[in-house]
């Protein structure tokens, strides 16, 4: 793998095809579970385990499923690694479970793993699915932290609330009013906040290619 196919495959899982800011993949728990740093926190590390261990299997596997078999394939390697993952989850991060609930399965349904699958493991050699996996779970784990930190800090003036739940006892220190005695934001915390962060990240992600693009852009010769 070269460096410069690396960064590649780097950039655009973080930023430049990133799964909730341009692809718009996945928004149901992007939406749904970012109520809170800590939960986005949960579910982007499960994604992103899923996805780079889903582009591995299935790159491994992509010489011997044929046509016919390759989706149905791909749809039980998912559905088997999201049951691993949730497993884990429910044994070693039990109060993390119980918050997340219904969302850990439902990775499974998420478009993103499964078009990572599609698009670029079952093309690629497992190093590189691997990196690929890494980089769009990474890239969509931030835009899920980013928004649960801002929907948190507005609604609640909190910030890492809940903490030990996935970290441990030691993380309850870690736990932070932001604002004292707030009494809170309430639509922060309901679905219109979910809708209102992510647009206003799409809206800066876009500002921010455009300059870079007017920078790139040859400088125009002044008309007589």
């Amino acid at each position: 793998m070269s460096e410069m196919s690396a960064r590649t495959i780097v950039r655009d899982g973080l930023w430049s095809n990133n799964t909730g800011l341009v692809a718009l993949l996945g928004l149901c728990p992007l939406l749904a579970v970012s109520n809170s740093a800590i939960n986005a926190l949960g579910l982007g590390v499960a994604t992103v385990l899923v996805l780079t261990l889903t582009n591995v299997a299935i790159s491994l596997l992509r010489r011997f499923a044929s046509d016919d078999m390759r989706i149905p394939a791909y749809v039980v390697v998912i559905a088997a690694t999201v049951t691993c993952v949730e497993l884990a989850m429910n044994a070693w991060l039990h109060e993390m479970y119980r918050v997340l609930g219904i969302f850990i399965p439902l990775i499974v349904t998420n478009c993103a793993v499964m078009g990572r699958a599609e698009a670029f493991a079952a093309r690629n050699t497992p190093a590189r699915a691997a990196l690929d996996g890494f980089a769009v779970g990474c890239g969509f784990l931030a835009v899920l932290f980013a928004i649960g930190c801002v929907r948190e800090v507005v609604g609640r003036g909190t910030l890492f609330h809940g903490a030990a739940n996935l970290l441990g006892p030691w993380a309850a220190a870690l736990e932070t009013t932001v604002i004292a005695d707030y009494r809170g934001f309430l639509p922060a915390v309901l679905p219109l906040g979910a809708f209102i962060v992510l647009a206003l990240l799409i809206a800066g992600k876009n500002a921010l290619d455009a300059r870079a693009r007017n920078r790139a852009a040859p400088p125009r010769e002044a008309t007589a």
